[in-house]
């Protein structure tokens, strides 16, 4: 049997490619939507992808599976287990008409891939239709099962959150009866042999939990002893109060990739190539208010950027920033390095925002500079001096961190409204106050800070954040 997890450090996602050897058979777990790099890894091991399937219909990503079975002609495994608002609708929207070649799973079913046995355990929480895949390579002589493929079931050192068809796609009263579905689905896990392998859907960095732990794979015996989670889950109503507690806000691209994986992912078909811009070109950008994102270094964008430019690294805040902040067919212009123009596409791409117009390189920016071209800054003072801004008078702090972090120690007197749900609450931030942004660090707070200059406030970021505020033994208010 081969084996091997295919892993977007962005989004902190991980699809898995599994091939029987002697078939030359092979099955791509959790694709996301530029396939050809799951195509290009099976072909180098010499194997051709039959079938395709996913744990669950994704909140933080837009789900290759369409893509991929309209390139190769793969198989498609998808849930039938969720409820009558969780059912795949594109199945039958073949491109030129027809349905796909599928097979609807529900608990206990299976299917062959080459030599190997995919069993379908339903382990709804995360989400209703949500499953999980027990793996036995039966070429290998075995008669149980290897590892468990739990998608957003299970992750090293964490759950799933039940909480997103509420908190991100509006499902009202929807978290506490879904927690508790998450809860039952753990007593199943919990009998599970021991030494079963878990290929988690995420690592650390995602946004569907809370406490994901960096090492990308685990066992069944390890997650029951250590992981937090599972070790409030004796006792239900326990674990209901500690799982729905201290959630993060979801970005807002969620809500519409819950929708789009349901109703169907637009085809892709061709990966974009966005032609690169001259400095001449900047200007027109300018006056047309156009929609940049510029990838520099905090430091290199605070001291000078174009006026209204969003600020995304590429880490795992791009498609978080990007997600929330831009609306899907907005015309995108990066301000990008070369080497890392496609790595900026694909993060634009797994999350719907296909129109990427044209790049800018660094070197270009230079030269636009030297050119005499406009450009603005971000003022930024150590949080330390913070109380310095207050008495001037006429500024008011905001934290851009989360509830939960905010709720457990903030500086007196701020505001807060997380980052990524910022463009919701733009109407109740002063314009006529200087608005002092910061987060733990520095990351989420130059985020935002570079949305509100693109809306007209005025800003001033504080460096350090509130890491170097306790640091500096400031004043710490609870909630």
């Amino acid at each position: 049997m081969y084996f091997r997890m295919l892993y977007d450090d962005q989004l902190a996602q991980a699809a898995y490619l599994i091939g029987c050897q002697r078939t030359g058979e092979a099955l791509v777990i959790d694709p996301e939507r530029d396939v050809e790099r799951y195509i290009t890894a099976a072909k180098r091991e010499g194997l051709r992808i039959t079938a395709i399937t996913e744990t669950h219909i994704h909140a933080d990503y837009l789900s290759g599976s369409r893509e991929l079975a309209e390139r190769i002609g793969a198989k498609l495994y998808l849930s039938d287990a969720g409820d009558e608002n969780w059912k795949y609708r594109w199945l039958d929207q073949k491109k030129g008409g027809g349905s796909y070649h599928h097979q609807l799973l529900r608990d206990g079913d299976s299917f062959k891939v080459g030599n190997i046995k995919i069993d379908a355990l339903h382990t709804p929480g995360h989400t209703p239709e949500h499953l999980s895949f027990l793996v036995t390579d039966l070429g290998g002589g075995a008669n149980e099962p290897l590892g468990i493929a739990s998608g957003d079931f299970v992750f090293v050192g964490d759950v799933g959150r039940p909480d997103l068809l509420e908190s991100a796609a509006g499902q009202e009263g929807a978290k506490e009866p879904a927690a508790r579905m998450l809860y039952h689905s753990l007593q199943r896990f919990k009998t599970l042999p021991e030494y079963l392998q878990v290929w988690p859907g995420h690592g650390a960095g995602s946004a569907c939990g809370k406490a994901l732990g960096a090492v990308p794979q685990s066992t069944v015996g390890y997650e029951k002893r250590f992981n937090a989670a599972i070790a409030v889950s004796s006792n239900e109503q326990q674990f209901v109060q500690a799982v729905l507690e201290g959630q993060s806000e979801p970005p807002l691209y969620f809500a519409r990739m819950k929708q789009e994986n349901k109703n169907g992912p637009a085809l892709l078909e061709k990966f974009p190539e966005p032609k690169p811009l001259a400095a001449n070109a900047l200007r027109e950008l300018i006056a047309d208010n156009a929609t940049v994102v510029d990838t520099r270094s905090w430091k290199a964008y605070r001291q000078s950027h174009l006026p209204g430019a969003l600020w995304a690294p590429l880490t795992s805040y791009y498609a978080m920033a990007a997600g929330s902040y831009i609306q899907p067919g907005t015309p995108i212009y990066l301000i990008v390095d070369e080497s890392q123009l496609h790595n900026a596409v694909a993060g634009l791409i797994r999350i719907g925002l296909d129109n990427v117009a044209g790049y800018i390189t660094p070197e270009a920016f230079a030269e636009y500079e030297k050119q005499g071209g406009k450009t603005a800054s971000t003022e930024s003072i150590p949080i330390a001096n913070v109380h310095d801004e207050i008495k001037k008078g006429n500024a008011r702090v905001l934290d851009v961190r989360g509830a939960a972090e905010f709720d457990a120690g903030h500086l007196a007197g701020a505001m807060n409204i997380a980052y990524t749900r910022l463009p919701l609450h733009l109407h109740e931030l002063p314009k006529e106050q200087t608005l002092l942004i910061h987060c733990r660090t520095d990351n989420r707070s130059a985020i935002a800070a570079a949305l509100l200059q693109r809306h007209g406030y005025r800003v001033m970021h504080l460096g350090g954040g509130y890491v170097a505020w306790q640091a500096a033994n400031g004043e710490v208010v609870k909630s």
